[in-house]
């Protein structure tokens, strides 16, 4: 299963570089929605990697590009395609959009902050995949965000050109400075919450 969600992972990734870039003017571009359809098959196939992993060091390092991949992933979101769409599609849709991943990047920061050693590190990987599976469920589905996006008059393939020049331009900072902490759009403060004892 392992060899399996490795091959899923390269061949996505050699996808979107293939289409990313645009050698002797011949590769097509991938437009918005198709890069972020990629980056969706990208972590699932990372998900699906963890699940079959069992030594921590191997458990961390997949864990951190899971991490690197949705907090790249949300930014680029965030920052260009979600403003674009805006107009486009229900507010409800985009309004728990925001939400959503304002609630993984809760579950990404306590998984960096953690370790392959605590009890509750797994378990937090596999919320945060359900978590990732439910969001890209409602962006992809047949009247989801990436549906209602097409039938407004926005320009996929520039706006998928951004998104390929902000994605490498943070993937590169990120390499080099390391992961920056989760940063909230939604939430106006921490929640106060104690953290108490698991029960028995």
């Amino acid at each position: 299963m392992a060899k399996k969600a490795k091959a899923a992972r390269k061949s996505a990734k050699k996808s979107a570089t293939k289409s990313a870039a645009k050698s002797n003017g011949r590769a097509k571009p991938m437009d918005a929605i198709q890069l972020l359809k990629s980056d969706h098959r990208t972590v699932e196939g990372l998900f699906e990697e963890f699940e079959s992993t069992n030594g921590p060091k191997s458990k961390q390092r997949i864990a951190n590009q899971i991490c690197m991949e949705l907090i790249v992933h949300a930014q680029i979101e965030e920052e260009i395609f979600y403003p674009a769409i805006k107009q486009k599609v229900e507010e409800e849709i985009y309004t728990e959009a925001h939400v959503e991943h304002d609630g993984a990047k809760m579950l990404i920061a306590e998984i960096l902050d953690g370790d392959p050693e605590d009890e509750f590190y797994d378990a937090n990987v596999k919320v945060l995949s359900e978590m990732i599976k439910h969001h890209v469920k409602e962006e992809e589905q047949r009247d989801g965000m990436f549906a209602q996006a097409k039938q407004g008059e926005v320009d996929l393939v520039a706006l998928g050109e951004q998104l390929a020049a902000r994605k490498m331009d943070l993937t590169n900072l990120y390499k080099r400075t390391g992961l920056p902490r989760p940063m909230t759009r939604t939430m106006k403060r921490m929640p106060k919450v104690e953290l108490g004892q698991p029960i028995a």
